[in-house]
């Protein structure tokens, strides 16, 4: 009769055992499920941070020379110079507009105006010379000249393609000449303070025409 009692006991408390257990494993799997879930939101949706800023887009101007591509049709596909007026000329399409346009515009525009001729015209349009947007540099410079004007370009930036300086240069009186409204106006440049970031606001970034001179 004791031992029944016993066996009886047994399975009453092995049973309460496992009816408390069973609650604590699920909670445990329920907080594992929730990490793993957690874990591919985290993959599938990452956080979004600012978006990149992207650089000055170069417009294309007169006396550039452009490299102009149609895939599979080498009979349009043309090098061709900008003319003073600003446009090119290619088969089929004859004259486009090109300055004052990026080439990511050009060759849309001169797609949609190929699409009468060929079936989806795959183009794509390289700058080859850069003509038009030329800054010079003159005076006590190792190599004066005309340089191409790059998307941004600073005098620092321009001086440097100059080559540097003769011995005889004074860098403290280094100036701009630009023409505002047909008037010249002249933009001083300390190349010392510059350099020491002194005076930050004097490198000012350079516009298509500019002259540094180097006195």
């Amino acid at each position: 009769m004791n031992q029944r009692v016993i066996w009886v006991a047994t399975i009453v408390l092995a049973s309460v055992s496992v009816s408390f257990s069973a609650p604590q494993n699920g909670a445990k799997n329920a907080r594992e499920q929730a990490s793993v879930e957690t874990a591919r939101n985290n993959v599938a949706s990452p956080s979004v941070g600012p978006s990149p800023v992207s650089g000055p887009v170069y417009l294309i101007g007169p006396e550039d020379v452009l490299d102009v591509t149609v895939w599979k049709e080498p009979d349009v596909s043309r090098i061709v110079p900008v003319r003073p007026d600003g446009r090119i000329s290619l088969p089929l399409v004859q004259d486009v507009q090109a300055a004052g346009l990026s080439t990511q515009e050009l060759a849309d525009t001169i797609h949609e105006k190929l699409r009468a001729y060929l079936n989806n015209p795959q183009v794509t349009v390289i700058v080859k010379e850069i003509n038009s947007q030329r800054v010079f540099v003159v005076g006590e410079v190792l190599r004066a000249g005309a340089f191409p004007l790059l998307p941004g370009m600073n005098i620092l930036q321009a001086l440097s393609s100059s080559g540097g300086f003769t011995q005889f240069a004074d860098v403290k009186k280094i100036h701009v000449l630009r023409v505002r409204a047909g008037k010249q106006i002249e933009l001083p440049f300390n190349y010392r303070d510059v350099l020491k970031g002194d005076k930050p606001e004097q490198n000012v970034r350079l516009e298509a025409g500019d002259t540094i001179v180097v006195p």
